[in-house]
């Protein structure tokens, strides 16, 4: 027997091509139903293309990573690679209980927390936007009040109202400016407080008028009605609450006081030693004390007279039976406590009817004081 002749013998099934191919198409069939199936299948495929059959190692190299590529694409396919696919065990208490009711899903945290957005009402517009924003929801914004004001620096504004869209993650902030009310509902108008009346009252009594209807004592200025007292400060009128009262206010009783006014308070002080006690006529008019006027005369010499020549009171203290003395700008028939007279030792009456006496003061001129 030639045995160049001689065919050669056949391989068993199992290392041939046809077989190792096989193998690796059963990686993907198994891994389609169970990934740990076709994981062992894989195990077995790559002994078998690199023991059986008579390939070149790179052929064998491809068939490994065809092997694994296999694997993936069948184990995606029938889902063995969603995470959020239930496992077995959840599937089967999913089966004994029952599906699950609406209402406990609807009291699921995770699914309340999504359905419901944080309330942001009182916070800064920018914060109220940043946080929304970190939890899914595209934010809006517009003007609170009934000017639909257009909102530039968003700092500088305070929610008031927040309507909220859960399915579609949006949220829209009604807000007004950090120094304004918000108005009772979205839309409508700002409840600026009204200015209470005051003349009349005490300091004390005004300081509870204002509080009570609203307007904040941090925009409340001071004045003094009379030009020779000095303007108290806020803690110098309230040690002395009592004896300061409201000649005059602005604005006037019932307007708004927004956010742009200034209340002001003109103020005059007496007690019961002062001759003066009542508010004048107008602001800046008058002087307390007579002999503070500029237009009074301060002068010895011109003390019968005024400064423009008109008699100033000097027959009063004659009229009064003076000894000759006169009043320096006294009223007629009267004279006054403290202002200037000549000469010396001349006497008159006061309005209330007491007698005065002119004599040298602490200053060393001549006034009048009481006998």
């Amino acid at each position: 027997m030639n045995p160049y002749n001689t065919p050669a013998p056949s391989r068993p099934w199992w290392r041939t091509t046809q077989a190792a191919l096989g193998a690796l198409a059963l990686v993907a069939l198994l891994g389609a139903f169970s990934f740990a199936l076709g994981f062992l299948a894989m195990i077995a495929a790559l002994v078998a293309v690199w023991v059986l059959p008579p390939w070149r190692w790179f052929a064998r190299l491809g068939a490994t990573l065809g092997a694994l590529l296999l694997l993936t694409v069948g184990a995606g396919l029938g889902g063995q690679l969603d995470d959020s696919k239930p496992s077995s065990t959840d599937a089967k208490a999913r089966n004994d209980r029952g599906d699950a009711s609406a209402e406990a899903v609807s009291a699921s945290p995770a699914v309340s927390e999504s359905a419901t957005p944080a309330d942001y009402t009182g916070r800064p517009l920018n914060e109220a936007e940043r946080q929304a924003s970190s939890a899914g929801y595209t934010a809006a914004d517009h003007d609170a009040g009934d000017d639909g004001r257009t909102i530039i620096l968003r700092s500088g504004w305070t929610v008031c109202f927040q309507k909220a869209d859960s399915a579609a993650k949006t949220i829209d902030f009604a807000a007004v400016r950090k120094t304004e009310p918000c108005p009772d509902k979205d839309g409508g108008p700002l409840p600026w407080p009204k200015m209470p009346d005051v003349v009349g009252a005490t300091y004390d009594t005004a300081v509870r008028d204002l509080k009570r209807a609203g307007v904040g004592l941090d925009r409340v200025t001071l004045d003094d009605v009379y030009l020779d007292v000095d303007t108290p400060t806020a803690a110098q009128a309230a040690a002395d609450g009592d004896e300061w009262r409201v000649c005059f206010q602005s604005p006037d009783e019932g307007a708004e006081v927004t956010s742009t006014s200034s209340v002001s308070l003109d103020l005059g002080r007496w007690t019961d030693t002062d001759l003066v006690r009542r508010c004048p006529a107008a602001k800046d008019t008058t002087y307390k004390i007579p002999a503070s006027d500029p237009d009074f005369n301060n002068s010895d010499d011109d003390s019968a007279t005024g400064n423009d020549g008109s008699d100033r009171g000097g027959s009063s203290s004659s009229s009064r039976g003076s000894t000759g003395g006169s009043s320096s700008g006294a009223d007629v028939g009267a004279v006054h406590s403290g202002s200037f007279c000549s000469p010396p030792g001349a006497t008159g009456l006061s309005a209330a009817g007491r007698p005065m006496v002119c004599s040298p003061g602490s200053d060393g001129r001549n006034r009048w004081h009481h006998a």
